[in-house]
């Protein structure tokens, strides 16, 4: 497992005090909102993935943290209202991305999350994390989000920012590779 750092006891209570940047909490299960960028991207795991052991890894964050970006979370384990702080870069160009879990996915053959953006997030919106496991044990790995710019930076972006949110998505998808 790569390492995932707690948060210190302020820093959680400052976030979980923190509205989400967005008002369609929960979208991202149902009919994604107008005026956001859409993303659905699904990948079949490579055969003999286990599902246990693939949401086990998932929901400790191990998704974020094999796609290169660090992160600190409120707990080990995803959990409802858990906060998040990922990050990318060093030094005055380290980009910190907040966020908080808004949803846990725990059903017998489906598993995941969803997390919404905090202030500080370069973008607003949701995503959502979830694996299922289908009858002949095949593993889907579906990254559904809706997402804009909330920052100057990020709007003056514009293309680049939509290549870096695929690149991040493909890193993700392939994150659970045995």
């Amino acid at each position: 497992m790569t390492a995932v750092r707690l948060l210190d006891a302020a820093t959680v209570e400052r976030l979980r005090a923190q509205s989400l940047t967005y008002p369609e909490v929960g979208r991202v299960f149902g009919e994604l909102p107008t005026g956001y960028r859409h993303l659905r991207r699904t990948r079949r795991l490579p055969e003999g993935t286990g599902f246990d052991e693939a949401s086990r890894a998932l929901l400790q964050w191990q998704v974020q943290a094999r796609s290169g970006l660090r992160v600190a979370a409120s707990s080990i384990e995803v959990e409802q209202d858990a906060v998040v702080v990922l990050s990318v870069g060093v030094g005055p160009l380290a980009l910190t991305i907040p966020c908080r879990v808004v949803a846990v996915v725990d059903a017998s053959n489906r598993r995941g999350f969803a997390y919404g953006t905090l202030p500080g997030h370069p973008e607003r919106g949701e995503e959502a994390f979830v694996l299922e496991r289908h009858d002949d044990g095949s593993v889907d790995f579906t990254i559904t989000a809706f997402s804009r710019p909330a920052t100057r930076l990020a709007r003056l972006g514009g293309p680049i920012g939509t290549g870096v949110q695929d690149l991040v998505t493909r890193r993700y998808l392939r994150a659970l590779d045995g």
